[in-house]
């Protein structure tokens, strides 16, 4: 049995939101200029093959930095896709609700829509009003600090698509010392999405998911959808009883525009369409220009997925591969045990694994001056790997501060992810931190591909006198943690 043009659709999204096939590869997350893009659907940052943003995600921290940078540009994405698409983009162009479909298919005892299953769908608007806007814009004003709530506590694309995505590859095996009770308890609650949309047709969707919600208001007015011609309708209701949404009437805040009803409709009454564009009339069948249109667009949207293969997602012979973390061993404690005895530093290979010599490099600070490795030859050095949007990452830097206020000979650089390096200065601006050094990565400098950095963060680097790498790790530190590393590097 042929796929539905839909199922293509859904398909063809999910490979396009992952093009970035180098990332499963290698392990690390794409960071490139696509990456200040957001997807319509739902689709995980931190995905290894993602080449844009998720709308949420992007959101919430727009949302967090509220206080001093007005959140137009994602208010302006949500506006751009609500009013084009509505709802369509669940129905069409997000893999969650493939995923969720396909798992539906399981042959099980299914369970009915009814007003139990309308209310609940009430709820994702609690979840969208809480997680997404309310708490992120809190810590945002009042401690500064960016929490993406839904995407730390709830979002399955999260949990299978970013943490899976990343931890099944062997160069992040240093990552799975961050997997605690929050990563548990998303998984199980993974698990039990996936189960229930065996039995429940779309779950996520209908009950939980914030973006559908968001899309759901737009759906009244949005330019692409199922229409409804009130000449041909006779209010018979079959259209509401086959689609399996929690729909009271086609194209409410509910309906994703899949077309089951269309179908089901023996008056002809409905029709998906773009504005004055019928994409798929009354009878199901196009006419015949209306598929050479289809075709044509089929094309187009192949040229598109092979450019972004090509430009973004195939591996280039030849090019250096991203350095990975080295792994290290752990003493009683957390803390890691020291790197073996060596002849000098002239005799390590250089690299950024536990035993080697970092490489020299040097880079701008925000704020001015410039840093250079050499120049901290005969210091201890801490390299700390951030981003404004990771709250780990904020929580922890007051111990590097307060470890430098308490040091003198120790050199902290904190260095920001590509991801939102531009907030950067802007967020330090009013934080005090002054014993700490910051800069920003991006494609050109390279920062993380020379420390050997991935957006599993955060990340530590450090270096004893000699400039050999004694710890490298993501994970989160504590203030003893980061005292014992800092004696055991000054020895």
């Amino acid at each position: 049995m042929r796929p539905s043009t839909r199922r293509l659709a859904q398909l063809y999204c999910a490979l396009l939101y992952n093009a970035n096939l180098k990332g499963f590869i290698g392990g690390r997350i794409h960071t490139g200029a696509s990456k200040a893009l957001c997807v319509p659907g739902l689709n995980c940052y931190s995905c290894p093959g993602a080449v844009g943003a998720c709308p949420l995600g992007a959101l919430q921290n727009a949302l967090a930095a509220a206080h001093h940078t007005a959140p137009w540009y994602m208010l302006g994405i949500l506006l751009l896709y609500g009013v084009l698409l509505g709802r369509t983009v669940c129905g069409w162009l997000c893999p969650v609700g493939l995923v969720q479909e396909l798992l539906h298919k399981l042959p099980t005892p299914k369970v009915r829509k009814s007003r139990l299953t309308r209310a609940l769908s009430l709820f994702k608007y609690g979840v969208l009003s809480l997680l997404v806007v309310a708490l992120p814009l809190a810590f945002g004003f009042v401690r500064g600090q960016a929490l993406p709530a839904f995407c730390k506590f709830i979002c399955p694309a999260g949990t299978f698509e970013g943490a899976g995505g990343l931890l099944v590859n062997p160069r992040n095996a240093g990552s799975f010392a961050q997997m605690g009770a929050l990563f548990t308890n998303k998984f199980v609650l993974l698990v039990l999405i996936a189960l229930a949309a065996v039995f429940c047709y779309r779950p996520f969707c209908r009950f939980l998911c914030p973006l559908g919600a968001v899309y759901g208001l737009f759906n009244r007015f949005a330019l692409t959808g199922v229409k409804l011609d009130p000449g041909r309708c006779t209010g018979c209701g079959a259209c509401v009883r086959a689609c399996p949404m929690d729909v009271r009437s086609v194209g409410d805040r509910e309906c994703i525009s899949c077309g089951h009803c269309m179908d089901r409709c023996r008056q002809g009454a409905l029709s998906l369409s773009c504005g004055p564009v019928t994409l798929k009339g009354p009878e199901g069948d196009a006419p015949q220009g209306r598929r050479r249109a289809a075709r044509i667009l089929w094309g187009l949207a192949l040229l598109l997925l092979a450019f972004v293969l090509l430009r973004l997602g195939l591996p280039v012979s030849g090019a250096p591969e991203d350095a990975a973390p080295g792994a290290m061993s752990a003493a009683p404690g957390g803390l890691p045990l020291s790197a073996p005895a060596s002849p000098g530093p002239d005799a390590l290979p250089a690299g950024s694994g536990v035993g080697c010599v970092l490489p020299d490099f040097s880079t701008d600070l925000l704020g001015g001056g410039e840093f250079r490795l050499a120049d901290a030859r005969g210091q201890v050095v801490i390299l700390n790997l951030w981003a404004t949007f990771c709250a780990p990452c904020i929580e922890e830097l007051p111990y590097y501060e307060r470890l430098a206020d308490a040091h003198p000979d120790v050199r902290i650089l904190a260095i920001h992810s590509r991801a939102g390096a531009k907030k950067a200065e802007a967020f330090l601006a009013d934080k005090g931190w002054d014993h700490l050094l910051f800069a920003a990565d991006s494609l050109e400098k390279g920062l993380y591909d020379i420390v050997g950095g991935s957006e599993a963060l955060p990340q530590t680097l450090v270096l004893n006198r000699r400039g050999e790498v004694i710890y490298n790790a993501q994970a989160s530190v504590t203030y003893e943690q980061l005292e014992a590393l800092y004696r055991q590097a000054a020895e």
